[in-house]
């Protein structure tokens, strides 16, 4: 009996793949050109200044959004006088207060952001210590004026959320 033909499954380096015989000169330049931006795009989404400019972003939408529906609950917006001089004054008020929380937010966001990509980068390694060390850092950068005491404390603390929100992400279901 004579032993099965020897198949050889063909492999190509990325972006060598052949492509599809009916295609036109046009169709393959299209594609060589969107596997291009492609990679260009992926470069740029794991880049630590596109994460970290992300991240100040979102965070600063987010801390609007949180101020935004604090005043909700606030006694002023319930019981207050609503004349046209103090509308005016109150939404200014809110603006400035939105302002303010958005800012705080995006600063933490920006700043845990940047530490952990630049850890993640510095181990080469994607686990559980690049967001409780990033954590850490950023703890003690947000308590630095109020002393080594409270910047040990804040990264402690910082830390030990980081660690229970990654613990909480990654969790097996």
């Amino acid at each position: 009996m004579a032993p099965p033909p020897q198949v050889a499954i063909p492999w190509f380096p990325e972006g060598r793949q052949p492509l599809p015989p009916d295609w036109t000169d046009e169709e393959r330049q299209n594609w060589a050109t969107n596997q291009k931006i492609s990679k260009y795009f992926g470069f740029a989404m794991e880049s630590c200044l596109t994460k970290t400019l992300m991240a100040g972003v979102v965070g600063t939408g987010v801390g609007a959004a949180f101020s935004l529906m604090g005043t909700t609950f606030s006694y002023e917006a319930a019981y207050g006088t609503h004349t046209e001089q103090t509308t005016k004054a109150w939404f200014r008020d809110q603006g400035r207060k939105m302002w303010r929380t958005g800012r705080s937010f995006g600063k933490v966001g920006a700043i845990y952001s940047a530490t952990e990509c630049v850890i993640e980068s510095y181990r080469a390694k994607n686990d559980m210590y690049n967001p409780v060390a990033g954590g850490f850092i950023t703890g003690a950068i947000l308590a630095r004026n109020s002393g080594p005491t409270a910047a040990l404390g804040g990264g402690v603390a910082f830390a030990a959320f980081s660690a229970a929100i990654e613990l909480f992400l990654h969790r097996e279901t």
